[in-house]
């Protein structure tokens, strides 16, 4: 049978011969028409291979024959890798399948093993500050607002001008880890951060601690930085004697003999926003920021309840009765809302006068960037001062609320849940799930003993 050679016929057949691999042969060879790949084989190196794809690409590769089985692995563009260079790899390859080896296992178990290098060499050099925010972030979701700020607070690094006032805002305690390295966080490292941070700030410094422990118990356990950091470093005597112990306050609490004074002075404040914010302290017990951020659509007044965004069971917040004597100082505060007139928008006021109205705050506050109260201690120790009671802190009123409410023999866990706090024992966590009606009788009977002392009621 006659044959016909023509051009391309030859071609295939010089492409599918070994050749010896020059620099015009490599940058001459292209992908024959119609497929998507095309091959040439190098006549020095076995198994040392071009390929040149549809799309115009070339490398070299390496193909043998290992356990009876045609094996093929990329060596590079050729680009990169020159045709000596080519060579001497595709015989180093040769002869890991002489060897009883399978080159592409070698070669995955070279770049795993590169990897983990690389990634354990990062570990030892990550610091405190990255691993901190990504435990923040990923923790975030699980936390309520005070718990978040109160993270992002003492890790602060400061320096910032103070939005009110002079001066600057002073580094947080976690500061002075965060450019520490984590395998570097050892129980004397700790030690000596609490000796130093506890000399200015005892208080603080505890709570920092206490983050600083669920950050390294988190560390622990994240793939990422296991091993990078000593999952017993806070658990060092040296770390438990160098802690802050902290105490209650002596004496920061409302007596019930100070009762009618205190009343006296705050309902006489000029400013019933601050009036109704402080009164409610004491009347509800809650924290000072989670009162302070109290919204308008927070408050039914129909069903009598107020939703406070509570720190301990996260967003979802804790919902409490709205007793009437705070009920009426909550509906004064918003008729005063409602009733801002059109002649004071019109006056020098009206900017001020159209944020109040339009305010989801309660307890609005025209010179703070949010809008809602950010600093009421200067209201209550004036207040205090024209009593004639000694000091008592805003934190003190919400212990004045739990410490007075034991003269109404309430239940312990009745006040608990009022005021936020976890369940103390088996019963209280597992058993009572006291609903409204059951807390707003005790409430209202906390708030008519308090009044009556006060000789408001």
């Amino acid at each position: 049978m006659l044959v016909t050679w023509n051009l391309a016929n030859i071609e295939r057949l010089q492409r599918m011969a070994k050749i010896n691999f020059t620099s015009s042969r490599i940058s001459s060879f292209t992908c024959d028409p119609g497929k998507s790949q095309t091959f040439v084989w190098d006549s020095k190196s076995p198994g040392l291979g071009l390929r040149a794809t549809a799309g115009g690409s070339k490398s070299y590769i390496f193909q043998s024959k290992f356990n009876s089985q045609t094996i093929r692995t990329t060596i590079g563009d050729v680009k990169s890798w020159s045709i000596e260079l080519a060579q001497e790899r595709a015989r180093y390859l040769q002869t890991l399948v002489d060897q009883g080896i399978d080159p592409r296992e070698h070669i995955a178990e070279k770049k795993a093993a590169h990897s983990a290098r690389r990634d354990e060499a990062r570990r030892q050099e990550v610091q405190f500050e990255e691993a901190w925010n990504l435990y923040i972030e990923s923790r975030k979701p699980f936390w309520g607002a005070r718990t978040l700020q109160d993270h992002l607070r003492h890790s602060q690094r400061g320096g910032m001008k103070r939005a009110k006032g002079n001066g600057v805002i002073q580094p947080g305690p976690i500061a002075q880890l965060l450019d520490v390295k984590l395998k570097d966080l050892s129980g004397p490292h700790l030690t000596e951060w609490l000796q130093k941070e506890s000399e200015k700030r005892p208080t603080m410094v505890a709570l920092s601690f206490r983050m600083v422990r669920g950050f390294i118990r988190w560390a622990a356990e994240h793939p990422e930085f296991a091993t990078s950091i000593s999952s017993d470093a806070y658990k060092a005597r040296s770390v438990k004697d160098a802690l802050p112990r902290v105490k209650a306050k002596e004496g920061d609490s409302l007596q019930k003999e100070q009762l009618q004074a205190w009343f006296s002075a705050v309902r006489s404040l000029g400013n019933p926003i601050m009036s109704a914010y402080l009164q409610g302290l004491l009347i509800v017990g809650p924290r000072r920021e989670e009162w302070a951020a109290l919204k308008w659509s927070d408050i039914d007044f129909t069903w009598k309840t107020i939703t406070l965004n509570d720190k301990v069971e996260g967003t979802g917040g804790r919902t409490v009765p709205l007793t009437p004597y705070l009920a009426s100082l909550l509906l004064e505060l918003k008729q005063i809302k409602e009733q801002i007139t059109n002649d004071q928008l019109r006056s020098k006021k009206s900017k001020t006068a159209e944020r109040h109205r339009q305010s989801e705050w309660v307890f609005f506050s025209p010179n703070s960037a949010d809008g809602k109260i950010s600093e009421p201690r200067i209201a209550h120790n004036q207040a205090l001062e024209k009593a004639g009671i000694p000091h008592i802190t805003l934190h003190g009123l919400r212990r004045s609320f739990g410490t007075l409410a034991e003269w109404c023999e309430v239940p312990v866990g009745v006040v608990a849940q009022i005021q936020g706090h976890k369940p103390s024992a088996i019963a209280e966590k597992h058993y009572r799930r006291r609903p409204i009606d059951l807390l707003r009788k005790w409430h209202e009977q906390i708030e008519d003993w308090i009044l009556n002392e006060a000789s408001l009621a």
